[in-house]
């Protein structure tokens, strides 16, 4: 005799399961936002009429100036998707393929035509005061240490505004300090007409909508 085969019973799914699935991708949804894996629409500072300020100072006399040369420094080291590692260095630069947020602005003024660390290191050893935190110099880190960039930049360059409201106010090549962290301000500019930046925390996109998402303790220009 033939067994009579019995129905496979489908569970449908409940109102509880469809909730938390719903939450569950909206979480997945608002990280992949918050790290920019789906970035939204940039625009640039014509969109909002926001006159792009030009560096007077053109220092590796390429036909660029400086502010717009260390803009397109940032991009192109962070476009070859350095891996981050931090650690230290003989010779104080990091092997091609990997670094930290400070090596994104030492390779930003190399395109300009400056030597950051030399820079660094020479401020450094004529004014060991003002760098309360060291106690004794080391070139093979120093000026990959964002807190030394901090007095750095608060010692040679004009402090700017953190106001972000004041969008104007930022303009592409701009260095923007955070608590342990140090960013190049970027052309491209959200909804909202507020700068991205571009920087290296280890997350996925390396120039992105991420201006505010750390409290800004610096903000500066390269007016030597």
């Amino acid at each position: 005799m033939k067994r009579k085969r019995g129905k496979v019973k489908i569970k449908r799914p409940t109102i509880a399961m469809i909730i938390l699935l719903s939450i569950f991708a909206g979480m997945c949804l608002y990280a992949l936002k918050f790290w920019n894996v789906i970035p939204d629409q940039s625009y640039t500072a014509e969109d909002f009429g926001i006159q792009t300020i030009k560096s007077e100072t053109d220092y590796n006399k390429n036909g660029t100036d400086d502010f717009t040369d260390i803009l397109l420094g940032a991009r192109s080291y962070v476009q070859t998707k350095p891996a981050y590692k931090s650690a230290y260095y003989s010779g104080g630069y990091p092997p091609d393929g990997v670094g930290v947020c400070t090596d994104v602005i030492w390779k930003a003024f190399q395109n300009a035509g400056y030597s950051l660390k030399d820079l660094v290191d020479d401020d450094i050893t004529q004014n060991l005061d003002s760098y309360t935190t060291i106690m004794q110099p080391d070139p093979n880190i120093d000026f990959r240490r964002v807190r030394n960039l901090k007095i750095f930049f608060d010692r040679n360059v004009p402090s700017l505004t953190l106001d972000v409201s004041s969008v104007e106010e930022w303009q592409p090549g701009d260095i923007v300090i955070y608590h342990n962290h140090i960013a190049i301000v970027s052309d491209k500019r959200n909804k909202n007409g507020r700068p991205y930046i571009i920087h290296n925390a280890g997350q996925p996109n390396l120039e992105e909508d991420a201006l505010t998402r750390q409290e800004i303790i610096g903000h500066y220009r390269w007016i030597p």
